[in-house]
């Protein structure tokens, strides 16, 4: 029976090694090798009987989609290598994890639920904005939001030329402390910055942002800095996807 073929690009991203995007640019600067063969466009096909090595490297190319909930710290730069040396959220996992990649970004300054695989191509899917999931965050501000910012921020806004979609902001209720303020942002699409941004935008500094929600995904009690691994069954579940 013939094996089925796929383009090498998606067959990296499922082996956890980066998304389908940055493959075929390590397939354009010469890092990838199919049979001792350098090969120099996307669109190659291979199947399981091939062997594929990145940078001299052979990889893992059959392997069990996995997906974990991190709760991460605030002081941690969502990437794999940071030009400026800063200390990173794959540096601080637990030793027995495989290799992994984010679903998405926190920045250095926020914290809480971050999603992680070991396969790029349900990372991917999970950040396309047409599944639709929401991400909600607790988010403690200097000031007081009023009824006529949030009825705006419904409606969504545009700042300096860019359009913010509606966003859902709730006043959590017996959580102010002095000039501080605690409240509910609920995001539907999730730009870089964008809770920081808007609430720059009315005049609000935010003094911590914590994600507390991904889809249906729930931060919960996940002490920091742990991690969570999610089952096969709510895998299939909730990230109904082809892959």
């Amino acid at each position: 029976m013939e094996t089925k073929k796929e383009r090498i690009a998606k067959i990296i991203a499922h082996a956890g090694l980066c998304s389908r995007r940055d493959a075929e640019k390590w397939i354009e600067q010469g890092r990838v090798m199919v049979n001792n063969h350098l090969i120099t466009t996307p669109a190659t096909l291979v199947d399981e009987t091939d062997t594929i090595a990145v940078d001299g490297k052979i990889i893992q190319t059959q392997q069990t989609p996995r997906l974990w909930c991190y709760h991460k710290p605030v002081g941690l730069v969502t990437t794999h290598k940071d030009p400026a040396g800063r200390p990173t959220v794959f540096d601080n996992l637990p030793k027995n994890l495989p290799r992994v990649i984010s679903v998405g970004r926190l920045d250095l300054n926020s914290e809480g639920l971050l999603l992680l695989t070991n396969d790029g191509e349900l990372a991917r899917s999970l950040e396309l904005p047409s599944r639709g999931w929401k991400r909600k965050y607790r988010v403690r501000i200097h000031g007081k939001i009023t009824p006529e910012i949030i009825s705006k921020l419904k409606k969504g806004i545009t700042i300096e030329g860019i359009r913010y979609a509606p966003t859902i902001v709730e006043i959590e209720s017996n959580q102010s402390q002095g000039t501080n303020q605690w409240i509910l942002v609920t995001l539907t699409e999730g730009k870089n910055r964008e809770i920081r941004k808007i609430m720059a935008h009315f005049g609000f500094k935010v003094s911590r942002l914590i994600r507390i929600a991904y889809g249906p995904f729930q931060l919960g009690n996940l002490p920091t800095g742990e991690v969570r691994e999610i089952s096969a069954k709510v895998i299939k579940e909730q990230c109904a996807c082809e892959l």
